[in-house]
């Protein structure tokens, strides 16, 4: 039995009968545009609707979730991977009772450890499943090997990008490298856009097109749109004051428009696949191990 199959089977002895939980990936193909922000107030948008959330932080180097949830978090990833900590313990409760996992770097290791070691995380992981029902996941910006491994892992994606034209630019070149990624599969993902920081719902119609024009033409990658987000007074403020907009000013333009993406992303006639934590993770530990 080859180390995949190994863990394959692990997975499918946790979760048998069990829950499992929505996983979101986040993602930009550049810093600057939004990408934490989006992660934050889309995780309060769903709480708001009753949804039990967590956003695992695996912006590695960065605390952007950090600082707008206003705690430091005791443990991280790593304290769960290499020393002995639960689930549990590793999760920091924010606003609204979000949880919030720090990711740490200790992820770059696990294709390294024993079948024992990968079960008991295993069996961790898939305890996020009956505490949350939709994880977020906030990667890094940009096309590093570490933010592939979490796009691959990960049957729904959000591209966050702004109308600027390197923004634009590297979003496509990020959809690129997903492509050519050997673990990719088309079938099996679906990327949705939002557009972040338009002046006008116009604008943010017009990056969509354009952009899927390009990738339908040279990717044959299908991009769906979530809606644009408006760069309004209020949201400026609370990103300055290091608070959700969702929370500070709930009827602001870009709050309403959060909401509506929220919705759009909960709506009950649009069927979603969800994989869970413990397969996701797997995914990664697999492909590191190929």
């Amino acid at each position: 039995m080859d180390q995949a199959e190994q863990l394959r089977n692990i997975i499918k002895a946790n979760s048998l009968s069990k829950p499992v939980a929505r996983v979101i990936t986040v993602t930009s193909g550049k810093g600057g545009v939004g990408k934490s922000n989006t992660s934050i107030n889309l995780a309060i948008q769903f709480r708001k609707m009753g949804q039990r959330v967590i956003i695992l932080d695996a912006d590695f180097g960065l605390a952007n979730i950090e600082i707008m949830f206003g705690a430091i978090p005791e443990y991280s990833l790593c304290d769960l991977i290499y020393q002995g900590k639960g689930i549990r313990d590793i999760i920091t409760w924010g606003p609204m009772e979000i949880g919030f996992i720090s990711g740490g770097s200790g992820i770059a290791g696990m294709a390294n450890l024993s079948r024992d070691y990968l079960n008991y995380i295993i069996k961790n992981l898939a305890e996020l499943d009956s505490i949350a029902d939709t994880i977020i996941i906030d990667t890094g910006a940009g096309i590093s090997d570490a933010v592939l491994e979490f796009l691959v892992a990960s049957g729904e994606i959000i591209l966050v990008t702004t109308p600027e034209p390197t923004s634009i630019t590297d979003s496509y070149s990020l959809l690129k490298a997903l492509g050519r990624h050997p673990a990719f599969s088309a079938e099996g993902t679906k990327v949705k856009l939002i557009a972040n920081k338009v002046e006008k719902t116009e604008e943010g119609d017009d990056l969509f097109n354009k952009l899927n024009v390009v990738v339908s033409n040279y990717l044959r990658m299908p991009l769906s749109y979530l809606g644009a987000v408006p760069w309004d007074m209020q949201l400026s403020r609370a990103v300055m004051q290091q608070m959700p907009v969702s929370i500070q000013a709930p009827g602001a333009r870009s709050s309403r428009a959060y909401e509506a993406i929220a919705a759009k992303l909960t709506d009950r006639d649009v069927p979603i696949k969800k994989r869970g934590m413990a397969a996701f993770f797997s995914q990664i530990v697999t492909g590191r191990r190929m």
